[in-house]
């Protein structure tokens, strides 16, 4: 899950492209810098506030997420033994880990 620092940074980004290119087709059509930093600067602040609110709720969503086998697991600075039998069996009874073959020569 992103954080909300990242979602603000990514929603800030994504709308700096959309200002230059709707700034300039707003330049083009009125020939005003007026009307151009008004309907771009209007635009451009509801848009921000609303890509912020759906990437948040697109997080809540589970649809096509991909999990990663290990996040079932509380993260800690320090694992214990125990942790690690445990984190062991985990990907034991998932298939993610197999025995070596035992080879006879």
């Amino acid at each position: 899950m992103d954080s909300k620092r990242r979602s603000w940074a990514k929603s800030m980004t994504w709308r700096a492209i959309g200002v230059v290119i709707l700034g300039l087709i707003t330049y083009l059509i009125t020939s005003d810098w007026r009307t151009m930093t008004g309907v771009t600067v209007l635009f451009h602040s509801i848009r921000v506030i609303l890509y912020y609110w759906h990437e948040r709720l697109w997080e809540r969503i589970g649809w096509g997420k991909l999990n990663h086998p290990l996040e079932r697991f509380a993260v800690k600075e320090n694992l214990t033994p125990e942790d690690y039998e445990a984190i062991g069996r985990f990907l034991q009874d998932q298939r993610y880990t197999a025995e070596a073959p035992e080879y006879q020569i």
